[in-house]
């Protein structure tokens, strides 16, 4: 018999990190740096040595077409 923790999906990290991002829009590491740096979409959030970024804020910015976060 099944536990309830064999039979609950995993769920998903609200934080990602850059590789995970990288997976999430299909492109390199590198390129995910080289977007937050330019300002071409949503930076991460820095926890301590750590560098992080939200799920659901990503989400939304690819829901709206992935539009430039700050200009250049």
């Amino acid at each position: 018999m099944a536990t309830m923790a064999e039979t609950k999906p995993a769920a998903e990290p609200a934080m990602l990190d850059v590789k995970g991002v990288a997976g999430l829009l299909g492109c390199s590491p590198r390129h995910v740096t080289r977007l937050a740096e330019s300002g071409a979409m949503p930076g991460p959030v820095k926890l301590g040595a750590l560098v992080r970024w939200d799920r659901a804020g990503l989400a939304k910015w690819m829901a709206a077409g992935c539009p430039a976060v700050r200009a250049n």
